[in-house]
């Protein structure tokens, strides 16, 4: 493995950054980059390149990603701190989740089904003091989701957005109930 040297140029693993180290001790490197930051990054996330063009032999990327997997393996046994996020309850109204048969209903019962079951949940949800509720609509029409904005809006200290896409998609909106202390 190439030793690192003032002036020397590198590339960082995994990320699109080059430049010449500025300044080195034995665990980092300063860097200044093509666009003129300056940058300190650990040594084993660095490579030197010749040139313009990133040329390393494959034992060299061997070793490169052998030690930074040894690395990550020695943080994942430090202890994470416990994040403040409390998971959201989730209510699905879709009509198959709420009744077993809805042959015989109407759109206008189905709907009044799901704003009914929609508010009993959000009112047990204020009642024992959960923060966060997922209500899971479907995209369909928007007529569902409207209505729900509706009722939503009739209550004080919620707030309601989107839920989050990567999660649910685009036919979900998140409830956020705000915590009055007695």
């Amino acid at each position: 493995m190439k030793k690192f040297e003032i002036g020397a140029k590198v590339e960082v693993l995994d990320e699109a950054i080059k430049g010449h180290i500025l300044s080195i001790d034995h665990r980092s490197a300063i860097i200044g980059t093509i666009d003129g930051f300056e940058m300190e990054f650990p040594l084993d996330e660095l490579i030197v390149i010749k040139d313009d063009a990133l040329r390393v032999s494959n034992m060299e990327v061997f070793h490169a990603l052998s030690e930074k997997q040894s690395n990550v393996k020695k943080r994942s046994f430090a202890k994470k701190k416990k994040e403040k996020y409390s998971p959201a309850m989730e209510v699905d109204l879709h009509i198959d989740k709420l009744t077993n048969s809805s042959k015989r209903m109407t759109n206008f019962d189905m709907l009044n089904l799901q704003l009914d079951t929609a508010r009993s949940q959000l009112e047990f949800a204020i009642s024992k003091r959960i923060q966060r509720i997922v209500f899971i609509h479907g995209v369909g029409e928007g007529v569902l989701k409207s209505e729900l904005y509706t009722l939503f809006s009739r209550y004080d200290g919620i707030q309601y957005y989107d839920a989050n896409y990567s999660e649910y998609g685009l036919g979900a909106t998140e409830v956020y109930i705000e915590q009055r202390t007695l």
